[in-house]
C-alpha cells in the first residue's frame, strides 16, 4: 500500500498531481468545499500548510485505529477478569462505554465550530484563556506521549506473549524492550514522517482489520466455548487480591467493579485523534464530530461482541481470574486451535502497531499546533512542515523519541515508588491527564455558550440544552475518573498528578505567563494575512482562492 515519496517539485504541479489523485477518491469534495476550509482555517489565523487528504472514513478510522479493541481490550483485560468477573464486561463494559462517549459528543460540538489541529489546545484558549490553552495543550500533550509508549508497550508484550518468547526465545528484558520499540516506534514516525497519504491509508485498512479481527476473534470463541453460560456476563464476582492474581489489592465487590470500569475507559480514548487531523480532513467541520462519536461508538460495539465472546470461553471464571494479566494467553492456549490462533495474534499484531501508528499522527499535530503558536522550546523547528511530504516532521520524529525515552526511564529498576515501577503509576496518570485535557474546554464551553467567545456553532450542532448535559455529565465523568485512577496499586499516581499541577503553576507564573500569547485571536488574525500567504507558498500551497 505504500507509495513512493513525492519528488520536490513546483508547488502547482504537486498541487495538481495531489488533485487528481484526491478528487478519484473523493470526487464530491468540490472546489467550494476546499475554499470553504481553508476559509475557516484563514479565520482562525494560519495557513494551510498541511495537505486536505483525508476522507471522513479516513477521519473516522484514525481515532477508531489509537481507540483499537484489539490493543487495550485485550492488554488491559485483567482488569476485568480479576476484578468484578463476568459482570465487569457485561454490565461493566457498556457503564465505561458510555462515560467515554459523553465526551466525545461534548468534544464532537465544539470540534465542528472550531476545526484546527491541535484542536483541544485551541478551544481551551477561545473558550477560555491563554492559560486555560496552554494549560489544556500540556495535559494533551503529555497524555498523548506517555499513551504512545504505553500503546507500544502493550504491542511489545503481546508480541512476547504470541511470538516472542515461543518462536524466537526472546526473554523480558529493558534491553530487549527498548530496541523493540526503537525500532517499531521509528516505523511508525517514518511513515507518518512520509506524508498523510500514506499514513490515511494504512489507518483506513486498520479501520477495516479492527472490524474483521474482532469479529474473527468473537467467531473463533464462540466455537471454542466448553459451553454458553450467558449468566456469567451478569454475575459479580469480587477477585481482589490473591485470587485473582493480585490484579487488584484485596477491596470491597462494589469497589473492584468501579475498578474494572477502567479497562473500557482506557480502552475507549483516543478519539481527539479526528480534532487533531482537522486541517488534513475535507469537510472538517463536518466529519471531525461524526468521525470523534461513529469512532466510540463503533468500538464500543465489536468490543462488547468480542470480549462477551471471550467471557463465554472462558472454562471457569475462578481459574481464569488466577491467571492475572496473562488471562488472554491462557485462554487461548487451553481452548483455541494453535494455527487459527497464531493468524489471530498475526492480525492483533498488526493492529495494535497500526494504533501506534495513528498515535504518532495525534501526537505530532499536537506539537506542531502547540508549537506554531510559540508553546514549546524550539517552537520554529517544531512548527516547520516538510514542503515535500507536508508533514510535520520535526514534531513527528520529537513526539516518538519522547515516547521511547519516556519507557526507557521509567522502566529502570531504580525509578520506582514504593515498590511500584514509575511507569506503572505514570501510566495510569496517562489517562487523567487526557481526561483532563478533555474536560477542560468542555466546562469552558458549558459556560462560554451563547458568549461573544461561542457565538457561532459548526454545521454539527446538538443545541444548547443537549450540549450542556453532556458538559455537565463529562464533568461528574472526570471526577469519578480521577478518584479511580489514583487508586492502589496506583495510589501514587495522586501525588504525580498533584505534583505536575504545582510544576504547571510555577512555568506559567515564572516564565509562561509573560511570554506565551497563545492563538491569535481578533485584530491578530487579520495581521497574519501575509504570514499565512508566505507559508502557504513554502509549501506549494494555492491556499483560499
Amino acid at each position: 500500500m505504500a507509495k513512493m515519496p513525492r519528488a520536490i517539485g513546483t508547488g502547482s504541479a504537486r498541487n495538481s498531481a495531489a488533485g487528481r489523485e484526491q478528487g478519484e477518491v473523493m470526487s464530491d469534495y468540490t472546489e467550494l468545499d476546499k475554499k470553504q476550509d481553508v476559509h475557516i482555517l484563514h479565520s482562525m489565523g494560519y495557513a494551510q500548510e498541511l495537505e486536505r487528504r483525508m476522507s471522513s472514513f479516513s477521519n473516522f478510522a484514525v481515532s477508531f485505529s489509537i481507540i483499537c479493541i484489539l490493543s487495550g481490550g485485550i492488554n488491559s483485560l485483567a482488569q476485568a477478569t480479576s476484578g468484578a468477573g463476568g459482570a465487569a464486561i457485561g454490565i461493566g463494559w457498556p457503564v465505561g462505554c458510555f462515560i467515554s462517549l459523553v465526551f466525545a459528543v461534548a468534544m464532537a460540538q465544539i470540534s465542528s465550530a472550531y476545526p484546527t489541529a491541535g484542536g483541544l489546545y485551541h478551544w481551551g484558549s477561545i473558550l477560555g484563556n491563554r492559560f486555560t490553552g496552554w494549560l489544556t495543550a500540556w495535559f494533551n500533550l503529555l497524555g498523548l506521549v506517555t499513551v504512545l509508549g504505553a500503546i507500544n508497550v502493550g504491542t511489545y508484550y503481546f508480541f512476547m506473549g504470541s511470538f516472542g518468547t515461543t518462536y524466537l526465545g526472546l526473554t523480558d528484558t529493558i534491553t530487549v524492550r527498548i530496541i523493540f520499540l526503537v525500532i517499531i516506534t521509528g516505523a511508525q514516525a517514518l511513515v507518518n514522517h512520509m506524508g498523510i497519504g500514506l499514513t490515511a491509508k494504512l489507518t483506513d485498512f486498520s479501520g477495516y482489520l479492527i472490524f474483521a479481527t474482532a469479529i474473527a476473534l468473537a467467531a473463533v470463541c464462540l466455537l471454542s466455548a466448553p459451553s454458553y453460560e450467558f449468566g456469567r456476563l451478569f454475575n459479580f464476582a469480587n477477585y481482589s487480591g490473591e485470587v485473582g492474581g493480585s490484579v487488584w489489592p484485596s477491596t470491597s465487590g462494589a469497589w473492584v467493579f468501579l475498578l474494572g470500569l477502567l479497562l473500557p475507559i482506557y480502552t475507549i480514548t483516543g478519539y481527539d485523534a479526528s480534532a487533531h487531523t482537522s486541517e488534513e480532513t475535507v469537510k472538517a467541520a463536518h466529519s471531525v464530530p461524526r468521525g470523534m462519536v461513529a469512532s466510540v461508538l463503533w468500538s464500543a460495539l465489536f468490543g462488547y461482541i468480542m470480549l462477551c465472546a471471550f467471557v463465554l470461553m472462558l472454562p471457569n471464571m475462578d481459574d481464569a481470574a488466577k491467571q492475572g494479566w496473562n488471562v488472554f494467553f491462557w485462554a487461548m492456549d487451553s481452548q483455541v486451535n494453535p494455527v487459527v490462533k497464531d493468524i489471530l495474534y498475526l492480525a492483533i499484531f498488526v493492529s495494535q502497531w497500526l494504533c501506534g501508528l495513528a498515535t504518532v499522527t495525534s501526537v505530532s499535530r499536537m506539537i506542531f499546533a502547540f508549537s506554531r503558536d510559540g508553546g514549546l522550546p524550539a517552537s520554529k523547528a517544531l512548527s516547520k512542515v516538510s514542503p515535500q511530504y507536508r508533514t510535520p516532521v520535526a514534531a513527528i520524529w520529537t513526539g516518538s523519541i519522547l515516547s521511547v525515552l519516556f519507557v526507557w526511564f521509567t522502566s529502570l529498576d531504580f525509578v520506582k515508588i514504593g515498590d511500584t515501577p514509575v511507569y506503572t503509576i505514570v501510566v495510569s496518570c496517562t489517562v487523567i491527564f487526557l481526561f483532563f485535557s478533555f474536560a477542560i474546554p468542555i466546562t469552558l464551553g458549558l459556560f462560554a455558550w451563547g458568549t461573544s467567545k461561542w457565538d457561532k456553532m459548526g454545521p454539527w450542532n446538538l443545541g444548547e440544552g443537549l450540549f450542556k448535559l453532556f458538559a455537565v455529565l463529562s464533568i461528574i465523568a472526570m471526577v469519578l475518573i480521577f478518584v479511580l485512577g489514583v487508586q492502589p496499586p496506583n495510589g501514587a499516581a495522586l501525588y504525580v498528578t498533584v505534583g505536575f499541577l504545582l510544576l504547571t503553576a510555577i512555568v506559567w507564573f515564572g516564565f509562561e505567563r509573560r511570554r506565551f500569547k497563545g492563538p491569535p485571536i481578533g485584530a491578530e488574525v487579520a495581521k497574519r494575512q501575509a504570514e499565512i500567504a508566505a507559508a502557504e507558498a513554502a509549501v506549494g500551497e494555492s491556499g483560499e482562492r
